[in-house]
């Protein structure tokens, strides 16, 4: 398979993990990377071996050999770039949440569509085996009909100057964290019925941060009357990803669906008693990157799309509004 030719915007701490470490495994070229400050780019690149440092975002998109634009920018960010690089021809990898909001993300969707590119929402722990097999056991029936998700996903507090702070560049535990945990709920809608919404929710604003959420509970239901939980906290004491799944016949928990590489557990309680499969160490990231490149090489079809990206915006945005706080705004600077 000839290798992806990827441009990365930003000089971030998650590009390394998200996308250098997984591009290096499979082999991909690194082609460039783009900061506002041009020695943070070529501190990058010498870092982790990108073959060009430029100095502005524009000027990565607008590079001929660039072929995919990694967005790993503050959530604020992402909408803007992403559609510029689709306005360019460019295929994007975006890191989560996809855009400020719906409306937005719906742009960026429509933009898309108009100029025949892909746009793949980084939500990298669909890739892993370990979310396959929860699937494959719902679907199985082993564990009846769906009556319960919860989902805990909790940080320490990020630094106070972390854009993830900032309501003007898209930011709250909502954004960052609880994203994943609707997405989760969202994609378990095949055994619910249908997609989930929002009957309510709470947050508490991060102090001198108005608007801004720390955390944030949400519950949904499906509309075959199963539940679902998702709570996020961004000040916690320590780190939790689990996702934990109840049916009339059994139930599933994956303890860590965010970092499989760390624990790739997969324990499931029936009647027949309690069995844990470990799915593999391999990094999530790798398995996103493995479809993608798949996806533009060989005509293989992607499990996300722009329509699901939307639509976990539009429930992100129920999600504030149930919890007396404002969908985040699009960056006007």
């Amino acid at each position: 398979m000839e290798p992806l030719r990827i441009g990365v915007l930003g000089a971030s701490r998650i590009a390394a993990s998200a996308l250098v470490a997984p591009a290096r495994l499979i082999g991909h070229r690194l082609v460039a990377v783009a900061a506002r400050d041009r020695s943070r780019a070529e501190a990058f690149a010498a870092r982790h071996g990108v073959e060009r440092a430029l100095g502005s975002y524009a000027e990565l998109i607008a590079d001929p050999e660039v072929e995919v634009v990694y967005n790993p920018l503050a959530n604020g960010l992402h909408g803007p770039w992403n559609l510029a690089a689709v306005r360019a021809g460019k295929h994007v990898l975006t890191e989560k949440p996809f855009a400020s909001n719906a409306e937005e993300a719906a742009e960026v969707r429509d933009a898309a569509e108009k100029a025949g590119v892909t746009v793949l929402e980084g939500f990298h722990y669909h890739f892993h085996p370990v979310n396959q097999r929860l699937h494959a056991v719902l679907a199985s029936g082993e564990l009846g009909e769906l009556r319960e998700v919860r989902v805990a996903l909790r940080i320490p507090a990020p630094d106070d100057n972390d854009p993830r702070w900032s309501l003007e560049l898209a930011g709250g535990a909502l954004m960052d964290l609880g994203c994943y945990g609707l997405h989760v709920a969202r994609r378990l809608a095949p055994w619910g019925g249908g997609a989930p919404r929002v009957v309510a929710a709470r947050a508490g604003e991060r102090a001198g941060r108005p608007g801004v959420d720390e955390w944030l509970d949400a519950d949904l239901v499906y509309p075959g009357g199963a539940t679902a939980s998702a709570r996020c906290h961004m000040a916690a004491d320590a780190v939790e990803w689990e996702l934990h799944v109840t049916g009339s016949r059994g139930e599933a928990t994956v303890h860590n669906f965010i970092q499989p590489d760390l624990d790739d557990r997969l324990e499931v309680t029936t009647e027949a008693g309690t069995r844990v499969e470990e799915t593999g160490r391999r990094p999530t990231y790798a398995h996103q990157l493995d479809a993608l490149a798949a996806h533009l090489r060989e005509g293989v079809p992607l499990p996300l799309d722009t329509d699901d990206a939307v639509d976990t915006m539009a429930l992100i945005d129920d999600c504030y509004r149930a919890a007396g706080l404002p969908p985040r705004p699009r960056l006007t600077t």
